[in-house]
């Protein structure tokens, strides 16, 4: 599959990396340390997975270092398409976070540092950042890639307006231009819909979403609860109660075909032709089985319609 209008080819599924990290470093008590991380990196790879996303803050830069050892001892570089985020905030302190120059210029150090590779095949801004004019990230960005730290770049959730402007200004200076978007998108949340997805299409931009499972709300009963979503504050704020209906249509759907939920719900997002591979996390082997066998999965028109049938708009979502 090709990332956009480029000419890069990457596997259908990108694996989310934000599972691997050492739980000690935060924030997220739920990630995996390495030796159980390395498992799953391996049954990945061993299924045909070459596309991987990271981003510097998961777990305090432990996702990039974990990510880093494991690509190294298991698959040649030039086979893996590696791809990893910069905005958060790494220090404390001035220019600690956000997509300065400075900052850019130090964090994609610093990830190559972790993930011991001289470059990385798609660099990523994390999220927008409003107090950086974008033509100074956009610039910066661009000499990234000039001096051979990056292959390409790719955005993340925003608002279409700001994207657009990114993408014309990048074209008006004859900078490096964004390739992909990571946005939010997934049965519980489709407002990527209204114009995002729109202004992909046209520009030839890939898109590869996060959260295709809604956290992993899709995957099992509303009420079940996981280690995760025991401590997810952010995820508290992405979906209603209303979005009980949509869950339990995949359900539904799922057990007519007789596969599990996870399949279900990712064929929905692969069926999009905007959607160049969404972006799954696992913290078990069964979640990279479901992951590929999704690619295999043909909806049927009604199928489809049953499952779209009970979305209700909802606020913006996953932008912060």
């Amino acid at each position: 599959m090709k990332l956009g209008n480029t000419g890069l080819e990457v596997s259908r599924i990108c694996l989310g990396c934000m599972s691997f990290g050492d739980p000690a470093r935060g924030p997220h008590s739920w990630s995996l340390p390495e030796e159980d991380s390395r498992a799953l990196i391996r049954q990945a790879l061993d299924a045909g997975i070459t596309f991987w996303d990271t981003a510097n803050v998961y777990s305090a830069g432990s996702s990039e270092e974990i990510v880093g050892r494991a690509l190294k001892d298991f698959a040649p570089r030039e086979e893996i398409v590696l791809a990893t985020k910069v905005h958060g905030r790494m220090r404390e302190g001035a220019n600690g976070g956000g997509l300065s120059r400075k900052a850019i210029m130090a964090e994609i150090d610093a990830s190559l540092t972790r993930l011991q590779t001289d470059y990385v095949d798609l660099y990523q801004i994390h999220r927008f950042d409003p107090q950086t004019p974008i033509e100074e990230t956009l610039e910066a960005l661009h000499d990234v890639v000039k001096a051979g730290k990056a292959r390409y770049l790719g955005a993340s959730s925003m608002w279409a307006w700001q994207f657009a402007k990114a993408l014309f200004t990048a074209d008006l200076h004859g900078w490096t231009r964004f390739v992909s978007m990571q946005d939010h998108y997934n049965l519980l949340y489709r407002e990527e819909e209204r114009e995002m997805l729109g202004l992909c299409a046209d520009q030839g931009i890939g898109v590869i979403p996060w959260s295709p499972l809604a956290r992993g709300r899709l995957t099992r009963d509303w009420d079940a609860e996981t280690a995760r979503s025991d401590t997810d504050e952010f995820g508290r704020t992405l979906y209603r109660p209303e979005d009980q209906a949509i869950v339990e249509r995949v359900a539904e759907v799922a057990e007519a075909r007789g596969v599990p939920r996870a399949q279900v719900a990712l064929a929905w997002v692969l069926r999009n032709p905007v959607v160049t591979a969404p972006i799954v996390g696992a913290t078990k082997p069964l979640h990279l089985k479901d992951a590929v066998a999704a690619t295999e999965l043909q909806l049927t028109d009604d199928e489809v319609a049953r499952l779209e049938e009970p979305y209700e708009p909802h606020p913006v979502a996953g932008h912060g």
